[in-house]
């Protein structure tokens, strides 16, 4: 498995966090889906990486600059017949190694609290996440939950 910086340029990246938008909005009640668009993740404050199989895209995610020192894990999606290989994993350590690197003390997350957002809330917990209070534009509800994790060394 290969996992690098990805660009919306590429067909793949951009099929698959369409799909993931779409999947968002279909599984949360309205006006709970903080899903990005394409054009939204095409902000300065935004890095794509994704995990390769050969010259398949398999997982994707995304980190969102919030400040100086915090930043948001975004889009997070792994290609439903490409799950339990460790992808979103992988993704996940590439963004904790990126957010290091730039200087990143607090990494954040937004959930949603249903049973489809399980598998996802088992990863961040199991990499150290701890549900938290709400930042930048959301709020903890009936069907939101945010995590957040100190990465500083």
């Amino acid at each position: 498995m290969r996992v690098e910086r990805v660009s919306l340029s590429d067909g793949q990246v951009r099929d698959l966090l369409e799909a993931h938008e779409r999947h968002m909005f279909e599984i949360s009640p309205p006006g709970t889906s903080f899903a990005l668009d394409l054009s939204r993740l095409s902000a300065p404050t935004i890095s794509l990486f994704g995990a390769w199989e050969g010259n398949t895209l398999i997982a994707v995610g995304a980190i969102n600059r919030l400040s100086e020192k915090q930043a948001e894990i975004k889009s997070m999606r792994t290609h439903a017949e490409h799950l339990g290989k460790g992808a979103a994993q992988a993704v996940l350590d590439i963004i904790f190694e990126t957010a290091r690197t730039d200087g990143i003390e607090r990494m954040s997350l937004e959930t949603g609290t249903s049973k489809d957002f399980m598998p996802a809330v088992k990863l961040y917990l199991k990499n150290g996440f701890e549900p938290g209070e709400a930042f930048a534009e959301y709020a903890n509800g009936p069907h939101n939950q945010c995590y957040h994790l100190d990465i500083a060394r």
